[in-house]
């Protein structure tokens, strides 16, 4: 990476949650930099855009998910490439997108369009510093955090840093430069994670399929994946081990207290089953619209593509006793005189059940769900609970080499992501002084190459939609 030196001349900002800025930049309130468009569209057949914080303002049908569409999106907001758009609802998480392309979006988003002088790809790295998502969100209005939005005036009144043109377009150049090469070791460090969890998932399914002793006498199965098991061990269907989306009349009384219970949208579950981010809120927060489970059971993901990537695992870290999530789980409580949770999930995670499972979806392209019928009907080979017992503590041992190994690769691409947000912000805010740098030929990357800087464990939450009517 580059290093450069600051600026020469610097002067007070006047805002004070800025600070200094380069003594040539000038600061100007936003509503001299864009207007507010309001198109609609009359027969909604205009490409459908989403905004997501990992691949910014995209068609909907490129998103690996259903996102929370209309069958038709007349009265949608029309916006033009190079419009900048904004989810009102997440402006404070700094939800803002540059439009690639001309389309039809949600009409509770903002479209804003540039009245000249201002690179809106500038912008849509200055709006989300810290310091700029900070300020949107002292701005923003609503009693409920879900409900707060940022309205246009409120935007107005912000002041942008802004450069000269021509370094506007200079910052624009050597941050994607520095993309380029940040996203080929994010893609490396992945493919390598890739390789580890296939290692992985390889002990895991033998293992869990033919058992510890390779000199036990074996049987046939009876099931076209498994062609031979333990003689001693059982087949059965995943129904006839597991009670299937626990009736949330078991815990009633909830739907009137204000205990708290764990949230756990998608992207808290890591390909391999781990938690991260767990967020505690009150019960009456997240009741309706979402999943119950418990402590102990265990997830799936059944959308597109999170249960091919195996999205999901056993809920033993939950930090509390019951939670809540995305109604795009399956939640599977483990009988405990047939299976163990953590066998059960571990049946869940081979790569067979996933390839089977994928290919028995249903839906619309991009909107697939494996059936549940699929999945309570699917066959397994199940050892007494003693021999369960034991192959988890032999699985534990066996990998956890690949394990400390991915964590370690994992926290390097947080790190690199550290980099590249100090990086930003030092840029846009004129902290370094960048106008010497000149592109080599390793700093040039097409935009799919730059997807890898998105974060694909945080990809499925990101893209909800806050589709409404104004």
């Amino acid at each position: 990476m580059h290093q450069f030196p600051r600026h020469t001349q610097y002067k007070d900002s006047g805002l004070a949650w800025v600070g200094e800025i380069p003594a040539h930049w000038q600061t100007r309130r936003n509503r001299f930099l864009f207007r507010e468009v309001d198109r609609r569209s009359t027969h909604g057949k205009e490409t459908h855009l989403s905004m997501s914080q990992v691949h910014g303002l995209v068609p909907s049908n490129d998103l690996g998910r259903k996102s929370l569409q209309s069958e038709n999106y007349a009265g949608g907001k029309l916006v033009e490439e190079h419009d900048l758009v904004l989810n009102r609802l997440k402006a404070h998480l700094g939800v803002f997108a540059r439009a690639k392309q001309a389309g039809v979006v949600s009409p509770d988003y903002t479209v804003l369009r540039p009245k000249g002088g201002v690179s809106v790809r500038y912008c849509e790295s200055l709006f989300k510093t810290p310091m700029y998502v900070g300020e949107f969100r002292r701005r923003t209005k609503g009693i409920v955090e879900g409900f707060w939005r940022l309205y246009t005036d409120d935007f107005y009144n912000v002041s942008a840093l802004l450069p000269p043109p021509e370094e506007q377009d200079q910052i624009v150049a050597y941050l994607r430069g520095q993309d380029a090469h940040i996203a080929r070791f994010i893609k490396a460090k992945r493919d390598l994670i890739a390789l580890l969890a296939e290692q992985k998932q390889t002990v895991i399914e033998g293992a869990v399929t033919k058992g510890l002793d390779a000199a036990a006498a074996k049987r046939d199965s009876g099931i076209d994946w498994i062609p031979l098991i333990p003689a001693h061990w059982e087949t059965c269907k995943l129904k006839h081990i597991a009670v299937f989306n626990p009736s949330r009349s078991e815990s009633a009384a909830l739907r009137l207290s204000d205990e708290a219970v764990s949230f756990l949208p998608m992207e808290c579950i890591t390909t391999d089953g781990k938690l991260q981010n767990v967020e505690t809120r009150r019960t009456t927060e997240v009741w309706e619209g979402y999943t119950y489970f418990r402590r102990n059971d265990v997830v799936m993901a059944k959308i597109t593509p999170c249960f091919e990537n195996g999205k999901g695992g056993l809920l033993d870290a939950l930090p509390t006793e019951i939670g809540f999530g995305t109604t795009e789980f399956i939640v599977l409580r483990a009988a405990a005189r047939r299976v163990r949770p953590a066998f059960l999930a571990k049946l869940l995670s081979i790569k067979t059940f996933r390839i089977l499972g994928a290919e028995a979806m249903t839906g619309a392209a991009g909107q697939q769900r494996v059936p549940l019928d699929f999945v309570k009907n699917f066959r397994v080979a199940l050892p007494p609970l003693d021999e369960q017992d034991q192959i988890l503590s032999t699985l534990q041992t066996a990998t956890a080499e690949q394990d400390a190994a991915i964590e370690r690769i994992r926290s390097e691409i947080a790190l690199i992501r550290e980099y590249r947000d100090r990086l930003i912000t030092d840029v846009v805010t004129g902290q370094v002084d960048v106008r010497g740098w000149q592109p080599g030929p390793d700093d040039v990357a097409s935009d799919e190459e730059l997807t890898a800087l998105g974060d694909d464990e945080a990809d499925t939450a990101d893209e909800e939609e806050a589709d409404g009517d104004e």
